[in-house]
């Protein structure tokens, strides 16, 4: 199942406003194959159908959840933590986004007038379906509702001269993602490509991760609560580099789909 959040135009007495929906239409189908239908309420338990329809063209997607948090990890992929100059950490590495930062696809990327070197890190995200507290590896992935696509937009040079990734990741806007949920997926090995302009810049797959997503939740959950609608960025591979205004990004993954964000100048 894909589930997105998206606004929509209204349909018979159903006024105009924000929903989720399911995305309904072969998988990697062009859009303009696609039709969204509305679901009541959230997606965080049993899912019913309003039976309001529109055409994935006539609504415009929106971050598929809005979360209390982002826990990502760093270095998690060993290539990209060499090109960093360094080796992957033997205990996760973890950081957290604010809610702020984070957009839907097709939203734009704004570079802070305060950074020269904006990088783009494609990553797999998973968001939190039920509260996670001290979970054991075994168990992590229950915990998981699906996997959407990410950017871990980074104000590089920030990065290095703070020491530290709260201002360098936390600008608004630094974490695209979407286009939508995927349920029931096996996120142990799958492609992911990032493009910037049409052209791949990262292409790795996600079993090259160090720590794999259940010991990432199950380790993040014994430091912090994670709430229903967290999001947890999984890693980079190797291929980072800078982006600048009139670039698209675009991250692609196996059996989820594409995100893509415009980036313009603040």
């Amino acid at each position: 199942m894909r589930i997105a959040r998206f606004v929509h135009t209204g349909s018979g007495e159903t006024p105009a406003g924000v929903a989720w929906g399911t995305v309904e239409g072969p998988s990697g189908a062009d859009r303009s194959a696609l039709t969204v239908a509305a679901i009541d309420g959230h997606p965080f338990g049993p899912i019913a159908f309003t039976g309001d329809r529109w055409a994935l063209e006539d609504v415009r997607l929106l971050s598929p959840i809005l979360p209390s948090k982002v826990v990502a990890i760093g270095k998690n992929y060993s290539d990209h933590a060499k090109e960093m100059g360094g080796d992957a950490p033997e205990t996760p590495l973890i950081f957290l986004k604010p809610s702020t930062s984070v957009i839907g696809d097709r939203d734009a990327i704004r570079l802070p007038p305060s950074s020269s070197e904006v990088h783009y890190e494609g990553e797999l995200a998973a968001v939190i379906k039920r509260p996670a507290r001290n979970v054991s590896v075994d168990d992590a992935l229950s915990y998981v509702l699906g996997y959407c696509a990410a950017n871990d937009v980074t104000a590089r040079d920030q990065q290095r001269s703070d020491g530290q990734f709260t201002r360098a990741k936390g600008y608004d806007s630094f974490c695209p993602i979407g286009p939508w949920i995927v349920t029931g997926l096996d996120a142990s090995d799958l492609r992911l490509v990032t493009r910037v302009n049409g052209q791949v810049k990262q292409d790795g797959r996600t079993s090259q991760m160090v720590h794999d997503i259940a010991h990432q939740i199950a380790f993040m959950s014994g430091v912090m609560t994670l709430l229903p609608g967290d999001v947890i960025l999984t890693g980079t591979p190797a291929g980072v580099g800078p982006i600048v205004a009139g670039d698209t990004v675009e991250v692609e993954i196996e059996g989820i789909g594409v995100l893509s964000n415009p980036v313009v100048a603040s």
